[in-house]
C-alpha cells in the first residue's frame, strides 16, 4: 500500500468499578465543602466550581478513597505505557499529582498541556447529561500552516479535533504533551472528575 500512517497519538479509555465511583463522588463533594483554600483559589481564578489543584497535594494520603483510586489506576497506566511503547527501563510510572474538579454549570477549562509529566488523565465521577466532552487537539496543528481543513467525513485519526465523551467511571489517559480542553458544562448539575499526572 503506498500510504502509511506515521507518528501515532495514543488515547486510552477504560473504566473503574462503580463502587469506587460512588465513594469518589462522596469524597470529592466533601472536599469541595471543606477545602476553604481551594474554594478561595477557584473564586480568585474564575473557576466556576471547585478544584483542589492549587490547595491540596496529598489526597491519597489524606483519604483512603483516593489511595484506592491510585491503586486502581496502576494497571491502566502499565497498559497505556505498553501501548505507547514507552521504554521505562524497568521502572514504573509514579503519581506526581492528583486533584479534584467540581465544575458547576457553565464551567469550562480552556486548551492546555501538562508540562513536566509523562502521562496525564482523568477519571470521571459524575457526568450529568450535557456536561460536555473532552476535546483533544491534533498536536501538529500549529505547523499545518497553509493546509486546508479536513473534510467532515475524515476518519478519527485524520481529524483536527477529537471529542471523547465520558461516562461515570470513565478513565481517560494520554501523553502529557497532548493539548486538550474541557468543553463547557451545559448540564443542570455539577460535573465531577479527578485528574492526575504521572512521571518517572
Amino acid at each position: 500500500m503506498p500510504v502509511r500512517s506515521l507518528f501515532a497519538t495514543r488515547f486510552y479509555e477504560a473504566a473503574i468499578a462503580p463502587a469506587l465511583v460512588a465513594e469518589l463522588e462522596e469524597a470529592c463533594r466533601a472536599l469541595a465543602q471543606e477545602d476553604r483554600a481551594g474554594r478561595a483559589w477557584s473564586k480568585a481564578h474564575g473557576y466556576r466550581g471547585y478544584t483542589s489543584y492549587a490547595s491540596l497535594n496529598d489526597l491519597p494520603e489524606r483519604d483512603p478513597r483516593f489511595d484506592d483510586l491510585q491503586r486502581a489506576l496502576r494497571r491502566h497506566l502499565a497498559d497505556f505505557a505498553e501501548a505507547c511503547a514507552l521504554d521505562l527501563d524497568g521502572k514504573r510510572l509514579k503519581l506526581d499529582s492528583l486533584w479534584v474538579n467540581v465544575m458547576k454549570p457553565g464551567a469550562v477549562h480552556s486548551g492546555h498541556i501538562h508540562p513536566h509529566s509523562i502521562v496525564s488523565g482523568t477519571v470521571y465521577v459524575a457526568v450529568p447529561p450535557g456536561s460536555g466532552a473532552l476535546k483533544l487537539e491534533d498536536p501538529r496543528l500549529p505547523m499545518l500552516m497553509a493546509a486546508p481543513p479536513r473534510r467532515a467525513d475524515a476518519p478519527e485519526d485524520l481529524s483536527t479535533f477529537v471529542y471523547a465523551e465520558p461516562k461515570p467511571g470513565s478513565v481517560f489517559l494520554w501523553e502529557s504533551w497532548l493539548r486538550h480542553e474541557v468543553k463547557p458544562n451545559q448540564a443542570k448539575g455539577e460535573r465531577i472528575s479527578v485528574s492526575f499526572n504521572y512521571r518517572l
